[in-house]
């Protein structure tokens, strides 16, 4: 989904690249078994993906941002299997990926609804087992600045196990970050 000037600054600079390394895959990835298949849905600039390559023999990435997926491709293609495709719809058979990851990014899904499709689509393409995790920030005073005139559907941490379990997910858990007030979901496809 675009994003304005100041937003696309921060999430390509090596500032939010460290960050994410140091602080947001960690927490997020607390005792999560990736597996040999990774699919990380919206990777944006790949502040995550470069991480992941590092922690699974295999990960894809889908980037629904056509330039944004073609750097990509260019930056970490010969690490990773880049799609340009919506994490609604990625065009891979059903079960072909041992976990299913996105990081800071379900809040620039315009609607609940394409949101509800993106988690049908992960337990679609997860593996029986197999695990969907993630993350996300939450409102506050901050983040509405960052995203003036930019896409801003935060989810809401009391509903989301309800909606992670309609898409088909078992023990689902969510949590928030002590300090910082972001949400982590795990999910599990049975």
């Amino acid at each position: 989904m675009p994003m304005n000037l100041m937003h696309r600054r921060l999430c390509s600079s090596e500032k939010w690249a460290q960050t994410t390394k140091d602080h947001i895959l960690p927490w997020t990835l607390d005792g999560v078994d990736l597996g040999e298949d990774v699919l990380e849905i919206g990777p944006g600039y790949g502040a995550n993906l470069r991480v992941l390559i590092e922690q699974a023999p295999r990960v894809t990435a889908a980037e629904i941002d056509e330039s944004t997926a073609a750097l990509l491709e260019q930056k970490w293609g010969d690490r990773a299997r880049i799609l340009h495709a919506d994490g609604a719809a990625v065009p891979v058979p059903d079960e072909s990926f041992s976990s299913v990851v996105c990081f800071v990014m379900l809040h620039h899904v315009p609607t609940a609804a394409h949101q509800d499709r993106i988690f049908a689509e992960a337990y679609r393409v997860l593996r029986p087992g197999g695990v969907f995790a993630g993350c996300d920030s939450q409102p506050s005073f901050r983040f509405r600045l960052l995203h003036f005139r930019d896409t801003m559907n935060t989810l809401e941490p009391t509903g989301l196990p309800d909606r992670l379990t309609k898409a088909g997910f078992t023990d689902v858990s969510v949590q928030r970050h002590p300090e910082s007030g972001a949400l982590r979901f795990r999910a599990r496809r049975p």
